[in-house]
């Protein structure tokens, strides 16, 4: 089929590049990012709509990798959320990643 566009080809994992993690082609956002934003309840359309120069489509792919490996990419989320914590734990007087900007 000329012209389809396949999920394969709008998510892409480079190594040396995110640490080998799949992004959206032709951008540095990995499909965690997406699957984080997902988590807290925003849909790939509001993520593409923060986005107006990416395509709809490339935030759609990333939401379907994610729940089609949803258990896996959530442990991995989990873990990095349970180390940014310990690391800041063992450091009172520095930035946490609760406290925002």
């Amino acid at each position: 089929m000329a012209g389809v566009i396949t999920l394969e080809s709008m998510l892409v994992s480079k190594p040396g590049v995110k640490g080998g993690r799949l992004c959206l082609r032709g951008t540095g956002i990995p499909v965690h990012n997406v699957a984080g934003y997902y988590r807290m309840g925003h849909t790939a359309e509001e993520m593409a709509s923060e986005n107006p120069h990416l395509a709809p489509g490339l935030f759609h792919a990333a939401v379907a990798f994610y729940l089609a490996n949803k258990a896996e990419i959530d442990a991995e989320i989990d873990a990095e959320i349970a180390l940014e914590e310990e690391l800041a734990a063992r450091s009172p007087h520095r930035w946490h990643p609760a406290d925002g900007a």
